[in-house]
């Protein structure tokens, strides 16, 4: 709501003649806890990226435990087969001394003690193979509990650009890109489909596009999403007391698509505006094409991954 307020009082001066340095001085305040709250989104974005990778880590660790466990159940369980074979073997000599003539007493006394020693050799080593057993088994449902709730996401991820490519196909390619990188969609649309040079105003096509991809992701309550504005490395011809270069640009711009999108039906708490300027080109800005390139705003949508820490939490 903070933000809303601060651009709306940001369009307003901007019509204005005359601002005041006092009214400046509040909106640049302003402006760096908005720059500092986005920073601290960033961040923990960064986290959220961490953990994941924290977590498929441990996929991997568990599945070379899971390896090794089976390895020591197969050789416990040969272990167990060669003692029961054995004490199958001694219990047979044991009847038959028994029934031996008194010269074999003395063997018996130590055949005795053998046999009691190996059974309870037999019984630790049958309480080893079932602690085993069933270690094993935890692992390996706790395995494939990860590994379910991995596809699932890549599966939902999945599903989701499709269904945002299915909702933009009347756009032309080179207007909009769609792709899944790092288990994220990755929606980028050019500047040539939303904006004219220099100014923060929607066009009405870039606008039918937006209100598309909101009626795509609206009921999407388990995404984040955050609004990237990007511009080539040109100085902005223009310069006001309230946008003095290509990154204020980029957050207005972002800003405007970010209205677009709640007034579609995305919820508010699920977006955030945000302005990369000339930082994060993906392209040269050596040729009119190249920056024309760079001139986009990404919309970049991530899956909730609070259950995948719920999983990481537990181990």
């Amino acid at each position: 709501m903070k933000y809303l307020f601060t651009i709306v009082l940001m369009s307003s001066i901007l019509t204005s003649c005359i601002v005041s340095k006092k009214k400046y001085d509040e909106l640049l305040a302003q402006k760096v806890l908005m720059e500092a709250d986005l920073a601290d989104k960033n961040a923990n974005l960064d986290r959220a990226n961490a953990f994941v990778k924290d977590l498929e880590e441990m996929l991997q660790k568990l599945k070379e435990d899971t390896t090794n466990l089976g390895i020591d159940l197969r050789n416990n369980s040969q272990k167990l087969s060669s003692l029961e074979k054995e004490h199958q073997q001694l219990n047979t000599y044991y009847k038959n001394l028994m029934t031996s003539s008194g010269k074999l007493n003395r063997d018996l006394s130590q055949q005795q003690a053998q046999l009691l020693a190996i059974q309870q050799n037999l019984e630790a080593t049958r309480r080893t193979n079932d602690s085993l057993s069933n270690s094993l088994a935890e692992r390996e449902k706790k395995v494939q509990e990860l590994e379910q709730i991995l596809a699932n996401k890549d599966k939902a991820v999945q599903d989701l650009k499709n269904k945002i490519s299915n909702a933009l196909l009347n756009f032309k390619e080179n207007d909009i890109s769609i792709k899944v990188k790092n288990g994220k969609v990755y929606v980028s649309l050019a500047e040539q489909l939303l904006f004219q040079s220099g100014s923060i105003e929607v066009d009405s096509k870039g606008v039918s596009a937006l209100q598309q991809l909101a009626k795509a992701i609206k009921d999407q309550k388990d995404i984040n999403i955050m609004v990237e504005g990007h511009t080539d490395n040109v100085p902005i011809s223009k310069k006001t007391a309230y946008m003095s270069d290509n990154w204020d640009l980029s957050v207005m711009r972002a800003t405007s698509i970010t209205r677009i999108l709640t007034r579609g039906g995305v919820m508010p708490n699920q977006i955030t505006a945000s302005g990369r300027g000339e930082y994060s080109p993906i392209a040269n800005n050596d040729s009119p094409q190249s920056k024309q390139k760079n001139r986009r705003t990404e919309i970049i949508i991530t899956p909730n991954l609070d259950e995948l820490f719920k999983i990481l939490a537990t181990n």
